[in-house]
Parts: structure tokens; C-alpha cells; sequence
């Protein structure tokens, strides 16, 4: 299967849900007008497009609309197909131009961070790179040994410690042996308590002054792991990490298991967090870089 068919299917709840509601929707109309937009609205909200973004898409359909005189239903789609496409695009690349880069993984426990880690190892050693795995998270029980099953089946090496050791330490660890090995890149895996803020604030500032003493001047990816099924509640737990920590991309994994595949535009456009890598599958190679214009393709062409 191709990577963009692998998308297609991923996203075909997510289509049966919202696009072939507003299908209806448009083939029910006899005329674009007020009512029209209202059912809309509360179509793309009851998808997780979420309150406001939902608005925003109405808005510049609206002015689409008006600038062309358009009224067949074939074209509207099309233009919602390019309104999404366009405040979905910008900062979707992983930004590890350096050698070493490091790349900080954080997500709330159940959310696939650990399997993410694994799988975007794998992904960054098809591409040519060298990748080394930091078990920083220390304090869930079986974190490391899950980590580690996942650095066998991807083929790439682990820096671990003990449960319960110090998770900067960790990081050092892995940033020394990543240096020494000439890896390209080091994951870190964190621990992503959300129960106590400040503790994951003052653990996540910690391990960021290790990375900023010994790898002055490398990229620095700080990705954020989210369930899609979990709809709004992932928006929700977006803004909550990145008041700690200074989060630079989102993963959204399961997105093949939900109708829900809305919210990718709503944590976007709501938090201004670019979309860098969805799940849309168990396999280890389901993890998919995000394309704004591929995302929107699977859920709108036929």
C-alpha cells in the first residue's frame, strides 16, 4: 500500500463522519444562504473542528463564495478542501538539520508515546540517519523495558538507567553517547505527568538546561504525543503541556481508530502547533510524516 493510499484509509472515519455530512448537506441546498452556513458550523463543530475554527472556515468560505459566485456543491467542497488545506500548512517538517539534533517526546500516559518513539526511530533510520533512544522516562514502571522492545525492533541503540534514576541524567547520558557514536539524531522519551504541573515543569526546565549547556546551537524538536480519539480533550492537554514546556510540533496518533480527525485542524489553528507526524496504523511504518495537502485529499477527493 502507498503511503498516500495508507493516509486515505487512515482518515476514512474521519470522511464518513464530517466530509460525507457536509456532502449532504451541500446536495441539500438549493441555495447557499445563511441557513446553509449554520448547519455547516454545527457540522464541522460536531466533527472536533472545534467552536472557533469552525467559524473561521464558514468565514472564508463566505468570502470564497462571494469572490467567485460559486453555487455548485462540487465547488464549494473544493474550496473547503483548500481553506483547510491552507491554515494546515507551515512548520509540519522536523526541524534536525544538525548533527547530533534532539528530538524530546512528551505525552500523557496511554496516548502511544513510547510506540511513537519506536516508530519515528525507524522512520528517521530509513531515511539514512543514525538515531540513539534516552529512556527518560524514569518513573512509569515498565517504561524502559517497553522502550527498549521498541530500540530492538527498530534497530537502533538505548541509553537507559535505573527506574526511578534522575531523567536529566539520563538525557546527559544519551546526549554524550550520541555525540561519541555520530548519531544524526537523539530521542528522548519523557515522563508526561499532567497531575503535577510543576513538577513536570521543573523536570522538563531541568532537562532543557542539560540540552542547552551540552548541545549549544543544535535543533531542538520538543514533540507532543496526543490521542486523536480523545477529540477536544487532546486540545485541551495541548494547552496544559505547552504552558510547560515549549512544545514544538504535535504527533496525533490513532487517527485510523477515530471519526474524530477534525481536531487536527483545530490544534493548528487554535494553538498555532504545527501537525508534524499522524498514526494511521499498528505497523511500525504507520507513522506518516503530515501533509497538510495530502490530509486534506484523503478526506475531500472521491
Amino acid at each position: 500500500m502507498g503511503l498516500f493510499d495508507k493516509i486515505k484509509n487512515g482518515l476514512k472515519k474521519t470522511k464518513d463522519n464530517m466530509v460525507k455530512q457536509v456532502e449532504t448537506l451541500l446536495n441539500s441546498f438549493t441555495k447557499i444562504d445563511e441557513e446553509f452556513f449554520e448547519e455547516l458550523e454545527e457540522t464541522l463543530i460536531m466533527s472536533d473542528v472545534g467552536v472557533a475554527t469552525s467559524v473561521k472556515i464558514c468565514d472564508l468560505l463566505r468570502e470564497k463564495i462571494k469572490e467567485t459566485g460559486a453555487t455548485d456543491p462540487a465547488q464549494i467542497k473544493g474550496m473547503m478542501k483548500e481553506i483547510i488545506s491552507g491554515m494546515l500548512t507551515g512548520g509540519e517538517a522536523l526541524n534536525i538539520s544538525t548533527k547530533p539534533s534532539i528530538i524530546l517526546v512528551i505525552g500523557v500516559n496511554g496516548v502511544g508515546k513510547t510506540t511513537t518513539i519506536g516508530k519515528l526511530a525507524a522512520n528517521l533510520k530509513a531515511e539514512g540517519k543514525k538515531v540513539l533512544l534516552g529512556a527518560a522516562d524514569t518513573f512509569r514502571a515498565a517504561a524502559i523495558e517497553q522502550l527498549e522492545i521498541w530500540s530492538d525492533r527498530a534497530g537502533v541503540e538505548l541509553i537507559k538507567h535505573k527506574e526511578g534514576a534522575d531523567p536529566a541524567a539520563v538525557v546527559f547520558d544519551a546526549i554524550s553517547a550520541g555525540k561519541a557514536r555520530g548519531c544524526d539524531v537523539i530521542i528522548c522519551d519523557t515522563a508526561g505527568r499532567l497531575h503535577n504541573k510543576k513538577n513536570l515543569m521543573d523536570e522538563l526546565a531541568k532537562i532543557s538546561r542539560v540540552i542547552d549547556r551540552e548541545m549549544e546551537g543544535c535543533d531542538k524538536e520538543v514533540l507532543l504525543v496526543l490521542d486523536a480519539t480523545t477529540g477536544q480533550n487532546a486540545v485541551s492537554q495541548a494547552k496544559q503541556f505547552q504552558e510547560a514546556a515549549g512544545i514544538t510540533g504535535i504527533v496525533l496518533t490513532k487517527l485510523d481508530g477515530t471519526a474524530r480527525g477534525g481536531i487536527v485542524i483545530a490544534i493548528k489553528d487554535e494553538l498555532g502547533l504545527p501537525v508534524k507526524y499522524i498514526g494511521v496504523g499498528e505497523q511500525i511504518d504507520d507513522l506518516q510524516p503530515f501533509d497538510p495537502q495530502d490530509f486534506a485529499n484523503a478526506l475531500f477527493d472521491d
